[in-house]
């Protein structure tokens, strides 16, 4: 059963509120070469345009990223990072300044930076393992912090072989919560996300998302990112453009077991999914 009630703290000693019994965290993406939408949104007006439409479809938190992850992708350099980033970020803040900001990266510069300037999230798809100094950022700071597993780093990771996939991601959430918790960061600042299709075949990700319940244990939300997502391609033979349907039932059907957060492109058709889901679960 999903738990509502579990908070996520973020910068400035908040708790993340939202009005549904799930929660959406939008996604921006400010580079050229993501693999969903990736240059569609050139320029800082047009990304500001974009989140801004997120925002009245109904997202929670927009998450704000400007170095793609995808497989193969050309790394970027810190300042070219920032160069994309800041332009957006405080024109929302300028904008919106009660939007929730969450931030892609694993650098602990861009990270201090995206915090000096308005995010309250750090959405981290290293686990801490990108950059040694982000641990003592996010002490800092003490932002929100979502802790992703990640088979190798960086993007152009070789996809291992595991013997037990659940069990490899139960050790690092447990790790990584220890970890960041002794270096200063408050637990409830910390979402779990095990990381779909980074450095995992098909079968882990699959393994993974049918055991989603294991993670209840540790007491924290959980959030995935399935948005489009090669698996179902693999999975049901979609085109990466056709992929939205599968999100929204991916999206309602994880949520029924538990996972609360959802990162997404396509923010008004997961929310309508999910809002049909928590309706029928109330009927019942």
């Amino acid at each position: 059963m999903t738990e509502p009630g579990i908070p996520w703290g973020i910068r400035g000693d908040r708790a993340l509120t939202v009005s549904a019994p799930f929660g959406i965290m939008g996604i921006v993406n400010l580079t050229p070469d993501s693999f969903y939408d990736g240059g569609r949104h050139g320029g800082a007006e047009s990304c500001l345009a974009h989140a801004l439409t997120l925002l009245g479809d109904g997202a929670d938190v927009l998450d704000l990223g400007a170095e793609s992850s995808r497989p193969g992708a050309e790394p970027i350099s810190p300042q070219e990072e920032l160069s994309r980033l800041l332009p957006t970020l405080t024109a929302l803040q300028r904008k919106v300044p009660d939007a929730v900001i969450s931030v892609d990266t694993w650098r602990a510069d861009t990270a201090a930076a995206a915090l000096e300037a308005g995010a309250a999230i750090i959405n981290d798809i290293s686990g801490c393992r990108g950059d040694a100094a982000l641990p003592d950022v996010l002490a800092q700071y003490k932002p929100g912090y979502v802790l992703m597993h990640g088979a190798g780093f960086p993007a152009d990771r070789e996809v291992p072989s595991f013997a037990d996939i659940c069990g490899e991601v139960m050790r690092f959430f447990e790790q990584g919560l220890a970890r960041l918790t002794a270096a200063g960061l408050p637990e409830n600042r910390i979402v779990l996300d095990p990381g779909i299709g980074f450095g995992k075949r098909l079968e882990h990700n699959v393994r993974l998302l049918a055991r989603v319940e294991d993670w209840a244990c540790f007491g924290r939300p959980v959030l995935l990112g399935l948005s489009m997502k090669s698996l179902f391609g693999k999975l049901l033979g979609l085109p990466t453009a056709e992929r939205g349907p599968a999100t929204q039932v991916a999206s309602a059907l994880l949520w029924e077991r538990g996972v609360f957060w959802h990162r997404v492109h396509d923010v008004r058709g997961v929310r309508q999914a999910l809002a049909l889901a928590a309706a029928m679960r109330r009927q019942a």
